[in-house]
């Protein structure tokens, strides 16, 4: 569970510096140059990601239960991950209307995707995992909304479509494909 908790707080720690320290970032950023800060987030980022996997693997080798969930809610999450995918998809794929109307849709889909994961998963160790992660998004999203909205290009019915079609077809890959074999449980 240690090393767990280190990797979290490194990773959430660094994508939490914008909602602690935004006047810091934009300091570091103006000395170091945006390049050079931007590769320093990534190399602590990824240090902290990969502590998370370690050490959330490490949770599952010698779990703790809390609860044990009904199976039906595997398939709430299912459904429940269609739209965290979509919205995922919403915050790369330009000129679409959920980033126009919800301003942050991958912190949504994060939100979505922790929530989901905390009714179906009922070890020590998951609750940890997706708890930090939705109390993260929770605290990112409100921060994220009291900053200035960055103009963006006007939303087309295109981008949409394309935004829907992109996280649909994410979805399924992951579902059926990569949830398994990166993760080690069947979505169904």
């Amino acid at each position: 569970m240690t090393v767990l908790l280190i990797g979290l707080l490194i990773f959430l720690g660094t994508h939490s510096v914008r909602i602690l320290a935004d006047d810091w970032r934009g300091a570091r950023i103006r000395r170091m140059g945006e390049l050079p800060w931007k590769a320093a987030y990534s190399v602590v980022s990824i240090l902290g990601l990969a502590l998370v996997i370690w050490g959330y693997g490490q949770t599952r080798l010698d779990p703790v239960w809390i609860w044990q969930p009904p199976v039906a809610l595997r398939h709430v999450v299912a459904l429940f991950m269609i739209p965290a995918f979509v919205l995922l998809a919403a915050a790369y794929v330009p000129r679409n209307h959920l980033k126009a109307r919800l301003g942050h849709p991958m912190i949504l889909g994060v939100k979505l995707w922790a929530f989901a994961h905390l009714l179906a998963n009922g070890r020590l160790g998951d609750i940890v995992l997706f708890g930090a992660f939705l109390v993260w998004a929770i605290l990112d999203f409100r921060s994220a909304r009291r900053r200035p909205r960055v103009e963006m290009a006007a939303p087309s019915a295109a981008g949409t479509v394309t935004t829907v079609v992109v996280g649909l077809v994410a979805y399924l890959v992951f579902a059926f494909y990569l949830h398994t074999w990166l993760i080690g449980v069947p979505v169904m």
